[in-house]
């Protein structure tokens, strides 16, 4: 038997924004968030530009992390590149969140403030830190992790993708053991600002990956998100060798309409 994601990916402009900054896509081996940077020029452009760029490569190849620090630097790259050649974009930079599935082990690569987490055996686990001012003083013991959720500084991210050479130091990838049965859960800030995690949790315990998905980004709009709303929700299963995995990819938010990643994510990426 082989590991795979079962996975949804559900994104919503939300109800105070024009535009959604927000790129997310899913595989049978890997999924991913990126949200674009706010208080910058085009964070939709530079979260598409990074994920279709990091997708483009394969994401079969995702074995190890110096392949996934590789390929988030060549993505890094073309922003810089792209701001480099337009002043209208310069200062654009996006998050990423993403987990990479392999035989049964899995990476979660991060940098920024969205964020991932675990459900195993009923009990959600988040597995990435935020690269951001309140986690900052959170970590310095100067406020407490409840009053963080209401500081109004809590969007302030302290690292990102936005083309400078030193962007890619910032980025973290860990190692999992993988198990046939968890569950495991991408957002951007719009669901985990808004959403307390015992509510994350007892979402994620019920339903189909797209349930799943479709009631947290419900239920952050419903709590009264200000920002893009965007969710992933990858059950890992167990299949057999002998069984066609040809699940469809699939994007959602400003990658899904950026040019020709919309048709690179109609096709099975090798």
């Amino acid at each position: 038997m082989s590991l795979s994601f079962e996975a949804a990916v559900v994104s919503d402009t939300g109800r105070y924004r024009r535009s959604n900054q927000d790129s997310a896509f899913i595989a049978p081996s890997a999924v991913g968030v990126a949200d674009g940077v706010g208080g910058g020029p085009a964070g939709d452009v530079a979260s598409a530009v990074l994920v279709h760029r990091f997708v483009a490569g394969g994401l079969l190849r995702l074995h190890d992390g110096e392949e996934v620090r590789r390929r988030l630097d060549m993505a890094n790259w073309d922003i810089g590149a792209l701001t480099r050649h337009d002043d209208a974009l310069d200062g654009m930079a996006t998050t990423f969140t993403g987990i990479f599935l392999h035989g049964d082990e899995l990476l979660v690569a991060h940098v920024g403030d969205s964020r991932a987490y675990l459900l195993r055996d009923g009990d959600l686990t988040r597995c990435t830190r935020d690269d951001s001012y309140v986690q900052d003083l959170v970590d310095a013991g100067l406020v407490t992790a409840d009053d963080a959720a209401h500081h109004p500084r809590r969007n302030l991210v302290t690292a990102s993708f936005g083309g400078a050479p030193t962007d890619a130091a910032r980025l973290t990838v860990s190692r999992h053991a993988a198990t046939a049965g968890e569950r495991w859960m991408l957002c951007s800030d719009g669901v985990s600002d808004y959403l307390p995690e015992n509510e994350i949790a007892a979402i994620l315990r019920w339903g189909h990956p797209e349930q799943a998905a479709q009631a947290l980004v419900h239920g952050a709009l419903d709590t009264g998100s200000r920002d893009n709303v965007t969710a992933v929700v990858a059950d890992v299963v167990a299949r057999s060798p002998l069984q066609d995995d040809r699940r469809p990819n699939s994007a959602r938010g400003s990658v899904a309409f950026a040019g020709a990643a919309g048709e690179l994510f109609q096709e099975e990426l090798a």
